[in-house]
């Protein structure tokens, strides 16, 4: 099935609405990496020009400089010899990601608390009332929840840390909160009530950011970022069995979710 790229409808969860690309090329750059974080391609795999330029209706050229921008985001690796290829998940990973986002994520909340006025404060309480009516439909098993829900997830961890004053910082937790979504959508397919447990978490880092309590705040979010790696250990859910089984069941649902829309 062709999927040409179209300019209306590729922003990535957390992007404004007026981001629009600027040229096919970065057209091509955020729909890839939107699809190879949703789990379109499994991981490891190795990504052949010719059919994504078939699927995407655009000329190889424009598909091998959009995989060369997702490598610099670590959504693909490059090899002389070899291509290109899905980067792999592992809990090692995973692990390693979360460590690395925690160092600005902790820096950012922090600066944002002690810096918010009651502008930020009234971006936090929108952000995490618009969270909490996707977190109420998050366990119905359906794709489009989860979509909604990763969209109003990223919102409010970005109004959390929108006071933070390094715009370096704020890039690079970007690129690694990205990152992570690749593991969120992994976990969801195995997680028995995923919308209650992210709202009870959620709920606790809101309470305390609004009471101004930097040290319990920061601890509250730090055991949320964490509680997914977590997660991912005792199911073992990154074993390579199983995250082919879990990007099988993802394609099966998109495909039935797909057919319905038709």
């Amino acid at each position: 099935m062709k999927l040409s790229i179209n300019t209306r409808d590729i922003n990535r969860a957390g992007e404004p609405s007026n981001d629009k690309p600027k040229s096919l090329i970065e057209c091509a750059y955020r729909i890839l990496g939107r699809d190879i974080i949703h789990g379109t391609f499994l991981p490891g795999s190795k990504i052949k020009l010719e059919p994504l330029s078939a699927r995407y209706d655009v000329s190889a050229g424009t598909i091998r400089e959009a995989l060369s921008l997702l490598v610099s985001d670590g959504l693909v690796t490059a090899n002389a010899q070899r291509g290109f290829r899905v980067a792999e998940m592992s809990i090692e990973d995973f692990q390693d990601l979360v460590n690395t986002r925690l160092l600005l994520e902790v820096s950012a909340f922090k600066t944002s608390i002690a810096n918010g006025g009651d502008e930020w404060e009234g971006r936090v309480v929108s952000a995490f009332h618009r969270l909490s009516l996707a977190e109420q439909q998050l366990d119905e098993d359906d794709e489009g929840t989860f979509d909604l829900w990763e969209l109003r997830n990223c919102e409010f961890h970005e109004a959390l840390v929108s006071e933070c004053d390094s715009k370096w910082t704020l890039r690079f937790r970007e690129v690694l909160y990205r990152q992570s979504e690749r593991y969120r959508r992994l976990t969801y397919t195995l997680h028995e009530s995923p919308g209650r447990v992210a709202h009870s978490e959620h709920k606790a880092i809101y309470d305390l950011t609004l009471a101004r309590k930097s040290e319990e705040a920061t601890a509250s979010l730090v055991e949320h970022i964490r509680s997914a790696v977590s997660f991912a250990k005792m199911s073992q859910l990154l074993l390579p069995s199983k995250i082919e089984a879990a990007f099988e069941k993802a394609n099966k649902s998109r495909a039935e979710a797909a057919r319905k829309a038709t």
